[in-house]
């Protein structure tokens, strides 16, 4: 399959995995769409209709274009050579939060650890990044971007990385604030019973965008470091 764009992400397994992807209607591991439950209230489909084509994750590095003479072979040896050299980390759980106006599942416990992980794979796998284009910058810059934000545009491509990271699972697009606690009491009980606790990160996911506008998962390996 020919992929337009990569990224690297977590990617639940399990439980979790299963009902994330249904919520979403699009299971990345499969390739394929998935029927979503229903859920009292609430209108599934459009409530996930912008972060479905991503499938269950928390990025870890941003999705990018291979740069000039890179190549899918070669970001998959060095993905899985970062992987041998990243350890797992355990957490105390993941919870339902609300992140503005959208809805996340965020982890419990000191994140350090995580975050460090997360730096290090958008800083192992840079050179195969072409830089942004000018419009991709000017779209960036709209969201009014703090200057340690700025400074990751410039540097990595994305502003929401190194000290801007923060992990999280995307359940929803952007919501009216008003609807928040409607929908977060809604949703509460279909994904509760499915969170892990503690938390576990041991492995990490390389993703492809295909022609369809879709993400796949291409290979997931094991933290082993």
């Amino acid at each position: 399959m020919k992929f337009d764009r990569y990224a690297i992400y977590y990617t639940p397994k399990g439980a979790l995995a299963e009902a994330g992807a249904a919520w979403l209607g699009w299971d990345l591991a499969r390739g394929r769409a998935v029927a979503h439950p229903e859920v009292a209230g609430l209108d599934v489909a459009a409530l996930t209709e912008t972060p479905r084509k991503y499938g269950l994750h928390a990025t870890i590095k941003p999705p990018f274009v291979l740069a000039e003479g890179a190549s899918a072979d070669g970001v998959l040896t060095e993905f899985e050579a970062l992987c041998t050299r990243l350890a797992p980390v355990t957490l105390d759980g993941l919870a339902l939060t609300p992140l503005g106006r959208f809805l996340a599942l965020t982890p419990a416990g000191d994140t350090a650890a995580l975050n460090a992980i997360a730096a290090e794979v958008v800083r192992g796998l840079d050179t195969f990044r072409t830089p942004p284009t000018e419009a991709d910058l000017a779209r960036r810059r709209q969201a009014n971007l703090t200057p340690v934000q700025e400074a990751n545009l410039s540097q990595w491509g994305y502003p929401y990385v190194m000290e801007a990271f923060r992990f999280h699972i995307t359940l929803t697009g952007k919501l009216p604030k008003a609807d928040l606690p409607q929908v977060t009491a809604a949703l509460a009980p279909y994904i509760t019973p499915h969170l892990p606790q503690p938390f576990v990160l041991d492995s990490l996911t390389l993703v492809g965008q295909a022609e369809d506008g879709m993400f796949h998962e291409v290979h997931r390996a094991a933290l082993s470091g």
